[in-house]
């Protein structure tokens, strides 16, 4: 049996694919080094960040994009490629008066950027980092049953549960600093990042972390 020759109809279709191919290369590319120019809030940039928890480094991204709109919502453990800014910034929102209410959480993390700089010198993402990295706990307790009794075990927490359980002390900080209280939110969040940054025992989310390794070393 003869075989079937290629139409000038299938010929013009594979030149139609291989256009769109390259065209969606072409933007892919310019997509990606308009986001590598890019900056945080047009002000700060994300490309020279330094990790000292090669641990952790895996899970905290950093982009210069502080809202997805959820576009990563539906995929099991998705959450570690956002931004750890836009992270920080939905841990701020599950509190009672700023659920659903993105931009003044956005807000309040912009603002306290600014006064992180202002105070530190430094690039408030980086701080960040630094503070996430410090406040991650190391060693947590699970609860075991044996015939009945309940013994406490100490455990070594998942590199992505220490970064989860750092953004949620330094939240929990900022709002116990913040709610009922003349102090601003912003200024609140701006503290706790600095006083975790320089690992200092006064700030909620390290005090947080030692208790939680003290009571997992005693449960060794």
């Amino acid at each position: 049996m003869a075989e079937s020759e290629a139409t000038p109809e299938d010929e013009g279709a594979e030149e139609v694919d291989a256009e769109a191919e390259a065209e969606a290369e072409s933007d892919a590319d310019e997509s990606e080094s308009a986001v590598e120019g890019a900056l945080l809030f047009g002000v700060w940039d994300v490309s020279e960040i330094e990790y000292s928890d090669p641990s952790t480094q895996r899970y905290l991204t950093v982009t210069p994009i502080a809202h997805t709109m959820g576009r990563h919502a539906s995929k099991q453990f998705e959450k570690s490629e956002i931004s750890v800014v836009e992270r920080l910034i939905n841990r701020l929102m599950q509190t009672e008066d700023n659920t659903g209410k993105k931009q003044r959480a956005t807000n309040i993390v912009r603002d306290a950027f600014e006064i992180v700089h202002e105070r530190t010198d430094e690039n408030p993402v980086q701080v960040l980092v630094t503070a996430v990295e410090n406040a991650a706990p190391r060693e947590e307790t699970v609860r075991l049953k044996y015939g009945g009794i309940s013994v406490p075990k100490a455990v070594d927490v998942a590199p992505q549960r220490r970064v989860d359980e750092a953004l949620k002390y330094i939240a929990q900080g900022t709002k116990n600093a913040s709610y009922k209280s003349s102090t601003d939110a912003a200024d609140a969040l701006a503290r706790q990042l600095i006083g975790a940054a320089n690992y200092d025992m006064e700030a909620y989310a390290i005090s947080q972390k030692e208790e939680r390794e003290r009571v997992a070393a005693a449960a060794r």
